[in-house]
């Protein structure tokens, strides 16, 4: 008798059939987690070091991805990253802008990372990775409309121990240091785990993945005697002013009027505290970007309110203005006012910013968003660096949205600048974060150069930063105030001024030399397998030996 046994397909549980899906969307998750992580290392967060497990995490992403899903899940994390950083571009005018920006803006870190998988087999790839994130971000800083370098690596380590390699290589170096740490991180982890799971030690690879997590931390210990707060050239007593608006808001323009006679006021208020000997007189006064939104050369009433301001203080000032000639584009200019001789020099912003300060495609713009035609008139850039003598104190002038730039900074100190101004508006943006994100580049600035750094702004946060980065002055925002510091004036140059744009291309460079390691793998590769049916015929004819 025989039995038979019959075998009968058990249906699987729910959960065991869900986790195909759970391991596809890890990834993804993860890569999203990375941006978010990011996004919470930048001001006003203390949590610069967030940025090391952000990239660990993103470098276990892409490694070993292939380059579709690689440009994918940069995309994502692309999005988690700069989606709540730059929610302020849509504080007064919509989702749209700011939706649009950040779409755009993504792509770049996709392509960036779709390149850091492809370099992700090369020994020590962690340095291959890091190059590819600084061409992402040389990339960002130049295109398209001229670049938009917000959200650079280095503008959230104002806080960081990496922030004196500033002064070494400026922010690409210290983005590069950053992208470096936390990839070695992952590296690090990643081989101690293959040698738990093998128990083989291969100690040239991990050798390697812990010089990646160390070279970064150590290299910035190794800068901290460039950063200096000495006042080489004496110091100068300055204020900055800070006048307030009406309201928060675009709204703030139709206000032109009120926002004048309010920094007016408050110098008129610092001159009264000067002569009554509560505050130290000031060798010059620093008023904020579109202090005057009414063209002084052309209103005189607007003339006559600021020559009187400037006449109670008795020391030259510089009053930023929107200067409105008869033809042409509007002028976002910084103007030395004397109290003798009234306006004797000006500075037009070099980098004027667009979708804000001018609209490029305007019809097909208008498609999508109305305001845009509350920007009814362009402004034009100028061409020129600005550095004004300041009663003997030559300043270096950087407008709002400039110190984002790299270039529109050090010029500034390579024409002679012993003290940087950085004069802003950000009422447009609310009590958002972008004013905190704007005062960290400025820290980051200073470090950068060697420089005291003061940042007047119409609302607030306006600072004064000391050479080494740290704040001693600063507002409350949306509160009229004055602030006036000792700050200490030098001329020396640091690495960074000197070599200028050279760390960033060395670093292109070093990516560029990883890609073409890689391509020439491939060809070889390539080659191996043509040649290999070639070798199989051949061995196939060859006669047999008996």
């Amino acid at each position: 008798m025989s039995a038979t046994i019959t075998t009968v397909d058990t249906p699987q549980p729910a959960a065991s059939a869900g986790r195909p899906l759970q391991r596809r969307l890890l990834r993804p998750g993860v890569a999203v987690l990375s941006g978010v992580l990011l996004f919470a290392s930048f001001p006003p967060r203390p949590l610069w070091w967030l940025a090391l497990p952000a990239f660990a995490l993103l470098g276990w992403t892409l490694y070993g991805r292939r380059l579709k899903p690689a440009f994918g899940l940069g995309y994502l994390a692309g999005l988690g990253f700069l989606l709540p950083l730059l929610m302020w571009t849509g504080e007064e005018v919509g989702p749209v802008p700011w939706v649009a920006l950040v779409a755009l803006e993504s792509v770049f870190i996709a392509f960036a990372c779709m390149g850091i998988a492809a370099l992700s087999r090369l020994p020590v790839w962690p340095l291959w990775g890091a190059a590819v994130w600084i061409v992402g971000e040389a990339a960002r800083a130049r295109a398209p409309f001229g670049g938009f370098p917000w959200g650079k690596i280095a503008f959230g380590q104002a806080d960081g121990v990496f922030l004196p390699l500033a002064a070494v290589g400026g922010t690409p170096l210290l983005s590069f240091a950053v992208v470096l740490c936390g990839f070695g991180l992952y590296e690090t982890v990643r081989r101690a785990r293959a040698y738990r799971r093998t128990g083989e030690l291969p100690r040239g690879p991990l050798a390697a993945a812990l010089l990646t997590l160390l070279l970064p931390v150590t290299g910035a210990l190794a800068a901290l005697p460039l950063v200096d707060a000495s006042a080489e050239d004496g110091t100068a007593n300055v204020a900055a002013i800070q006048g307030n608006v009406p309201r928060l808001g675009l709204d703030f323009n139709s206000q032109r009027r009120a926002v004048l006679d309010n920094h007016a006021r408050r110098t008129e208020e610092l001159a009264a505290d000067v002569k009554a000997g509560k505050v130290a007189r000031p060798d010059f006064v620093l008023w904020p970007e579109n202090s005057s939104d009414l063209d002084p050369y052309r209103n005189a009433d607007a003339r006559l309110v600021i020559d009187q301001a400037v006449k109670a203080i008795g020391v030259p000032t510089v009053v930023g203005a929107v200067v409105t000639p008869e033809t042409g584009t509007l002028r976002n200019t910084l103007i030395k006012w004397d109290p003798v001789r009234g306006p004797v020099e000006t500075y037009d912003k070099r980098h004027v910013q667009p979708f804000g300060e001018y609209i490029p495609m305007r019809p097909v713009v208008r498609l999508f968003n109305s305001d845009v035609d509350r920007v009814s008139r362009d402004f034009g850039p100028g061409d020129k660096v600005g550095v004004f003598d300041l009663a003997g104190t030559k300043v270096g002038l950087v407008t709002c949205f400039e110190a984002a730039f790299d270039g529109a900074v050090r010029d500034t100190v390579t024409n002679g600048a012993q003290l940087i101004s950085v004069p802003s508006n950000n009422a447009t943006f609310g009590r958002s974060e972008m004013t905190y994100q704007q005062l960290a580049m400025s820290r980051v600035r200073a470090v950068e150069h060697g420089r005291s750094v003061v940042v007047p702004v119409t609302s607030g946060v306006s600072a004064v930063i000391m050479p080494d980065g740290k704040i001693v002055q600063k507002t409350k925002m949306f509160t009229p105030d004055a602030l006036v510091a000792e700050v200490p004036l030098r001329s020396s140059l640091t690495p960074a001024t000197r070599l200028g744009s050279w760390p960033e291309g060395i670093l292109v460079l070093l990516a560029a030399g990883g890609a073409g390691w890689v391509a020439a793998q491939a060809v070889r590769a390539r080659g191996q397998r043509r040649e290999e049916p070639q070798r199989q015929e051949e061995r196939g004819a060859a006669p047999e030996g008996g």
